[in-house]
């Protein structure tokens, strides 16, 4: 996904199961929370996390994406991001090929 998302674009990605491969979804929560970083995912968990839990991310996009070359949810993504006029901060953000649905974080 760096292809898709170069730092000098101004993209600073994390990749979790690079950095810290096995980590609980919570230990992934707390820290995003403490480096301000949005969560993009394709665990359908978060949302109890956010909602249920009470965890305030900046952000968490949860793609549902099925049945996928590897490259798409990064291309879909960048796409996504330069051609639609919506803010990831303080958004859920669900995403999906047919849609998008946001609801905010509070």
């Amino acid at each position: 996904m760096d292809y898709f998302f170069p730092k000098e674009q101004g993209y600073d990605i994390v990749h979790i199961g690079a950095v810290a491969p096995s980590i609980t979804d919570e230990a992934v929560m707390q820290l995003a929370i403490q480096e301000q970083r949005i969560i993009i995912t394709f665990d359908r968990d978060y949302g109890h996390l956010v909602f249920g839990e009470g965890y305030r991310p900046p952000g968490v996009i949860y793609l549902r994406i099925q049945d996928y070359d590897p490259d798409y949810p990064g291309i879909f993504l960048h796409s996504l991001i330069e051609s639609e006029n919506l803010s990831f901060e303080g958004q859920f953000t669900v995403v999906s090929e047919n849609s998008i649905r946001q609801r905010r974080i509070e």
